[in-house]
């Protein structure tokens, strides 16, 4: 039986497929003919192997926004609801694009997701404050502000867990991201840019550039930038149930404010870990898990978990149905592929 700490969700595709797939984790944007130099085969097969990927797995390359690099304020909320209502009030959240990970907890009464506008001008309190504790139906709406990313957005299970050696991995990875400095502004171009690249990732240079109205070099430049600076960054995302079965929930730990950072760091090293954050409120470190079943879970609560340091208590949740992933839109309807980035 595989251990825990290796088991991965991107065992039920084949070795190639696995490859494409942390490739494109690592580089969203990277070429079919940078992959296929670095995998040792054609372009060509790239491209198949990732329309195929597209069609039968629902994936998706999505280049999204940082909003702690562009002065938004991200929210985590929770919103507890009587049993019937719940799915019905997070289909109601996911069709709108303030919202991202829209999920239904606790067997179906509660919904947990992460918020924020797409512009600091927009009014970011108007679904937190005024909308939901008004719906009917909603027992409790809470909210706390996401502070400090320890482990997502470009880095995930993938690239952790993935077959490609270092020498492979070191090739595909585009340059070190700076962190902190003043938040990066955006103008009316970027934010069409940004909308463009959040329906898909790979959209080539042409279509951006119309989308924008700039030429496609100022687009490839204005890309570097905004990754350099992370504010962009590229994640993937497939169609329900495309991967191996697991079970997957949310955690929130208590952690002493000294030893935080500590702990967080310490969370981003487990292998059940998808995502990490520092939050506002008593609880503040969460972390979204994968596991491969009960037991798993189980041990990995009483165990790594436990010899977390400064942490003072937990809360587990099992994530019952993910209604929207990572980003603010839907999948598109099936479509050939004809995307080669650059």
């Amino acid at each position: 039986m595989e251990s825990d700490a290796t088991w991965d969700p991107l065992h039920v595709l084949d070795p190639l497929d696995q490859l494409v797939v942390q490739a494109l984790q690592i580089d969203g944007r990277a070429s079919f003919r940078r992959i296929g130099e670095v995998l040792g085969v054609s372009d060509q097969t790239v491209a198949r192997r990732y329309a195929r990927l597209r069609e039968t797995a629902g994936l998706r390359v999505l280049g999204l926004t940082d909003p702690l690099r562009t002065g938004l304020t991200p929210w985590f909320v929770r919103v507890r609801c009587t049993p019937d209502a719940a799915p019905q009030i997070g289909e109601a959240l996911a069709r709108r694009t303030d919202t991202r990970w829209v999920s239904l907890l606790s067997g179906g009464t509660e919904i947990f997701c992460l918020s924020h506008a797409s512009d600091p001008a927009a009014d970011s309190d108007a679904l937190l404050l005024q909308k939901l504790p008004h719906t009917p139906r909603v027992v409790q709406v809470t909210a706390h502000t996401l502070l400090h990313v320890f482990f997502g957005q470009d880095l995930s299970p993938y690239t952790r867990g993935g077959p490609l050696d270092a020498g492979q991995a070191a090739a595909l990875r585009p340059a070190v991201v700076p962190t902190g400095g003043e938040p990066v502004p955006l103008d009316a171009g970027d934010r069409r840019l940004l909308d463009a690249l959040a329906r898909d990732g790979r959209t080539p240079a042409a279509e951006l550039a119309a989308a924008t109205g700039w030429s496609a070099s100022t687009v490839r430049r204005r890309m570097a930038e905004l990754r350099a600076a992370g504010a962009l960054y590229y994640d993937l995302d497939f169609g329900a149930g495309a991967l191996a079965r697991d079970l997957r929930a949310a955690l929130w730990l208590e952690v002493e404010p000294a030893r935080l950072a500590e702990a967080g760091s310490a969370l981003a090293g487990h292998a059940e870990v998808a995502f990490a954050a520092a939050t506002t409120g008593t609880a503040n470190l969460y972390a979204s898990l994968l596991c491969r079943d009960a037991p798993a879970l189980y041990r990995y609560l009483t165990g790594p978990v436990a010899a977390l340091p400064g942490v003072r208590g937990t809360e587990t949740a099992p994530i019952h149905r993910t209604l929207k992933g990572a980003s603010p839109y839907p999948p598109p309807p099936a479509r050939r592929d004809r995307h080669r980035a650059g």
